[in-house]
């Protein structure tokens, strides 16, 4: 029957609507989510407590997700809840799978951040950060944290988020303070710890060094120069005529887009391969609308391959090369000796791997304060002083000659980020000197704080470091290796998804520096140790390392800067040592958290509880930004304490953008809020989005997206709905077993079969979209188009104990057994209310396994079948639909069909897929309509046959059939009136409402 029969004219005197079988369910067909998931999550109440007690009841294998962070600041944005579903996607999956599954969800609380925000606070209430105690600013910054954990936690668990909420970690807590505390001493105690002074990152904003991982890189503009260093001494092994009185004092030209380092100059670097010559200017660029700073007469000495573009630059008409130079030798003043005394030095040339004729000169301005490169090269020619010309603020230190106090960049107000005066101010004084030959502007990619978005600069300070190069004897390295070649090897042994990002991480830890973890700021954990004055060594003793520990562990690190450093040291004297006030890097804080979320509950470790945990993680999540951030500082701190990563796999994924594949900002207004969401649509809708897309890649969302993920829900619900309502009464009285399946349900079996392999395998390689689309498209076009379109003639007319009925409705339990499972971890909430609705007293749906799937539900050959027959009904269906249009029929039931299959074997085909059953009515059936008729044969006379393009060897016309049409099915067969009890029914039909009749009266 194509739809549930109404009044008909054609009816008799009784209406037969009661005795169809119609689907019946208070499952409704509208979602309702916003009102119903705060319904379910009140039911579900501690789901992750019951779940891991359940599962270990069962011995279930453990299985351990660790946590990145998220910081504690503000509401939840589109990429938490992307991220945060995900994990779930993993945790609800592998209890489905039939793990234990540990998850503590955990809070980033330390950092910039918050502090700015509480400086916010302070100056608001007018009293500057200077004016507040340590104490009182730590604590301020604690509460402010505490509440947005809260906030977000709440906002989690309404995402229908699962995991230990009850026990979550947070790096301010008391006991994980101390633990990183501890994970530090492990670095300092095993000789992987040094200070050292070197040019760091420094954000003159924040105050603060920061690390790379602390960088993002934006389009900045810079001004350039071109600067003359005279030559005033040479070695023997250069031309006696370099230096001579008669002709101009030959000058080395430098190039560079940071002015405001040429105080800092100490040094010019060359490259030992590259071709450099003396060049003399012998006419400048005429009808310029400024004079220009070159002569006729000046002699230049540059890189030849960079020689034409220097002069370019400088308005050089005409030039001779002299001849041949190499720089080794040579020496120069500082472009600014002849205004003031203090730049009165000797400037040598150094040579440098690190210098090429790419572009600039050929010559690199070595300010070994302000650039890694110049330190080392600086360092490696048997150098040590290394000048301070700028102090935390970025302005000159008073000392610096010519330039006291001027600022490299401003950081306070609206000018905050932009230049300050500095370059201005180097570039008129090289002018006066009569040493700038050019400049210019440039654009070009710069780094620039990730926390303040204002640009950084290279400034030379007494840092803490581990070190990535150093061999150790003994400690958790392998003897002999160092914490990059451990590191490296780690990666090795780790699973990534996507495959790609090993390549990513590995490169960023084969070339990364020494790990900078010390910060100038106030809110963190401290690096809680004391130095030797006299030795300038951290001190070493396991007692005073246990006391710092026990300590926080007790009050808190704000206990290192509030308590007499006696109360620490015990026997040693306090006057010997100074104690270290510097906070650790945040990144450490969050690559230490699976020392204090793992290991203390490890059985290894004694812990006997109900929530174990094993070491290393199955798996950390995270965006693919943090191979620079959480996941290399994790690497680093595994392999720098244990030897190895404390993970086994790392999953990553992209950003969200809109619609248009933009980054969004709230100054643009592209935003999309996940609270927004899940309070007009559903957390299962934004859920489902997830589920959907590629997650390796960015992805998109926005209105017409999110419209595109509502419309696959609502297939998605009805099919569920049709199931329920289809089911209703369904007894294992019922169940039919494989043997007496018809060929349809065998079909529909094997899919099952088929796709239990393909969800298990996907969620095990966390390929969620994997899961979701192809349970999509089996839901509407298997199920839909094709088996519910079948068999609802079946379900709804066929006698109760009818072998085709009950085949139908034992097919439909196992998919709704298996389809609310498969879905479960994707749209919980949704899947939730269909098994409660059927199976109000059997617990959450969330604690089910997937139902094993019978090896004998495998059948390629009745599937493949089954399958070549698809074309035919995909024809007749065109031929019914154009009958339909045609009015030459209302339904399909009005049908007569003439099937013509030109290839004897289809028909064949046919006749072995029917089986015992009639083969032309079991084409009828399969085509939904009353009769159908086979033949190889073209019909005679004008009648042409309507045929597909893609299937030319079928056929089928359409005629209204002259057959009686049953009363109750609406199908016209030739049967109609056969049982004299009821004239107006066919026999099948007038079978059932006899049943119907005896069981009802």
């Amino acid at each position: 029957m194509a739809d549930a029969p109404e009044n008909t004219s054609e009816s008799s005197a009784r209406d037969y609507r009661d005795t169809v079988f119609l689907p019946e369910t208070p499952f409704p067909m509208r979602g309702g989510l916003p009102q119903k998931e705060p319904v379910i999550l009140e039911q579900w109440g501690d789901l992750y407590g019951a779940l891991r007690a359940e599962r270990q009841q069962q011995n279930a294998p453990l299985y351990v997700l660790h946590d990145g962070p998220p910081y504690a600041n503000g509401d939840i944005h589109i990429g938490h809840a992307l991220n945060k579903t995900l994990k779930d996607f993993v945790v609800r999956s592998r209890f489905l799978l039939g793990y234990d599954v540990d998850y503590v969800p955990g809070w980033d609380c330390h950092g910039l951040p918050i502090e700015w925000k509480i400086e916010e606070q302070f100056r608001a209430k007018g009293r500057r950060k200077d004016e507040v105690s340590k104490d009182e600013f730590r604590r301020a910054c604690r509460e402010y944290a505490g509440r947005y954990i809260d906030l977000q936690k709440d906002q989690f668990h309404r995402l229908g988020i699962v995991g230990d909420f009850a026990n979550r970690y947070a790096t301010m807590d008391f006991t994980s303070e101390a633990a990183i505390v501890a994970e530090f001493h492990k670095f300092k105690n095993s000789g992987q710890l040094y200070r050292g002074s070197k040019p760091v990152m420094w954000s003159p904003v924040e105050r603060t060094a920061l690390a790379d991982a602390e960088i993002e890189y934006h389009d900045h503009v810079s001004p350039t120069i071109w600067v003359k260093f005279p030559v005033t001494a040479m070695s023997d092994d250069h031309p006696d005529d370099l230096l001579a009185f008669r002709s101009s004092t030959p000058s080395i030209v430098i190039w560079t887009t940071t002015p405001w380092t040429i105080p800092a100059n100490r040094a010019i670097s060359y490259g030992p391969e590259i071709a450099y010559g003396l060049y003399e200017v012998t006419a400048m660029e005429e009808g310029l609308e400024f004079a220009p700073w070159a002569k006729p007469g000046d002699r230049l000495i540059l890189a030849d391959k960079l020689a034409e573009e220097v002069f370019k630059a400088a308005k050089i008409a005409a030039w001779t090369r002299v001849y041949d130079i190499n720089p080794s030798g040579l020496e120069t003043a500082h472009p600014l000796a002849a205004l003031d005394s203090g730049y009165g030095f000797s400037v040598p040339l150094l040579a440098g791997d690190h210098v090429t004729d790419d572009a600039g000169t050929g010559f690199v301005h070595t300010a070994p304060g302000h650039g890694a490169d110049d330190f080392e090269v600086w360092k490696a020619h048997g150098h040590h002083e290394v000048p301070d010309t700028v102090d935390p603020d970025g302005a000159y230190y008073p000392g610096v000659p010519l330039f006291a106090g001027l600022k490299v960049l401003e950081t306070e107000g609206k000018k905050t980020g932009k230049f300050g005066p500095a370059n201005g101010a180097v570039m008129e004084k090289l002018i006066e000197a009569g040493n700038l030959l050019a400049r210019g502007r440039l654009e070009h990619s710069y780094p620039h704080s990730w926390r303040s978005k204002a640009p950084i600069i290279f400034r030379n300070t007494p840092q803490w470091f581990i070190r990535m190069d150093t061999p150790l004897e003994g400690g958790p390295l392998k003897s002999g290796d160092t914490l990059r070649e451990t590191a490296l090897n780690a990666i090795d042994a780790t699973a990534f998804h996507p495959v790609a990002g090993k390549n990513r991480i590995r490169s960023m830890v084969e070339g990364r520096p020494d790990w900078l973890v010390s910060r100038q700021r106030a809110w963190g954990t401290p690096l809680a140790m004391f130095i030797d004055k006299q030795t300038g060594q951290p001190l070493h003793d396991p007692e005073v390392d246990a006391r710092i520990v026990a300590a926080v562990a007790e009050h808190g690190a704000d206990i290192w800067f509030t308590a007499p450093d006696s109360d620490f040291l015990g026997a040693h004297d306090p006057a010997r040592y100074e104690k270290v006030e510097d906070i650790l890097d945040v990144w450490f804080d969050s690559g230490s958290t699976h020392a204090f979320t793992l290991d203390p509950r490890l059985p290894e470790n004694g812990y006997t509880g109900d929530r174990p945990a094993h070491w290393p993680a199955d798996l950390y999540l995270e965006g693919s930004d943090q191979h620079r951030g959480w996941f290399q500082s994790s690497l680093l701190e595994g392999c720098g304490t244990r030897g190895r990563a404390p993970f086994k796999a790392v999953l990553t994924h992209g950003f969200t953008l809109d619609e248009k594949g933009e980054k969004m900002s709230k100054s643009k207004g592209n935003t999309t809020d996940p609270l927004t969401i899940i309070k007009e649509s559903g957390a299962d809708i934004l859920r489902l989005w997830v589920a959907l897309v590629d997650y390796s890649d960015d992805q998109r969302i926005g209105k017409q997206i999110l419209q595109t993920t509502v419309d696959a829900y609502r297939k998605l619900r009805n099919t569920v709905r049709y199931l329920l309502g289809a089911l209703a009464d369904f007894d294992e009285a019922e169940r039919l077993p494989l043997d007496q399946m018809p060929p349809l349900e065998k079909f529909v079996l094997h899919r099952l079969h088929e796709l239990d392999a393909q969800v298990r395998a996907a969620y095990g390689e966390y390929r969620f979209q994997d899961v979701v689309r192809p349970v999509l498209e089996f839901c509407a076009g298997d199920l839909s188009a094709l088996y519910f379109d079948i068999r609802k003639d079946a379900l709804y007319c066929d006698h109760p104990d009818a072998l085709r009925r009950r085949a139908a409705r034992t097919v439909m339990d196992e998919v709704f057994m298996r389809l609310t499972a498969w879905l479960a971890p994707l749209t919980p909430f949704t899947m939730e209310e269909a098994w409660t609705t059927r199976f109000p007293d059997a617990g959450s749906n969330c604690a089910r396994v997937i139902p094993d799937t019978p090896g004998e539900w495998e059948n390629e050959t009745a599937y493949t079948k089954l399958k070549n027959l698809l074309p035919i009904r995909e024809v007749v269906l065109g031929s019914l639909e154009l009958a339909r249009r045609d009015k030459m029929i209302g339904s399909s039931l009005d049908a007569d069909v003439l099937i013509v299959l030109d290839d004897p074997a289809l028909i064949q085909l046919v006749q072995d897929v029917a089986g015992s059953e009639n083969p032309d009515q079991f084409m009828a059936d399969f085509c939904i309509a009353s009769v159908a008729r086979l033949t190889r044969d073209d019909p005679q006379g004008p009648e042409v046959p309507f045929r597909l393009p893609e299937h030319a060897g079928i056929g089928a016309l359409v005629r209204r059939s002259d057959n009686p049409k049953c009363a109750r099915s609406w199908r016209r067969v030739p049967d109609v009136g056969s049982d004299p009890a009821y004239p107006d029914l066919s026999a099948r039909d007038a079978d059932a409402v006899r049943h119907w009749d005896q069981t009802h009266a």
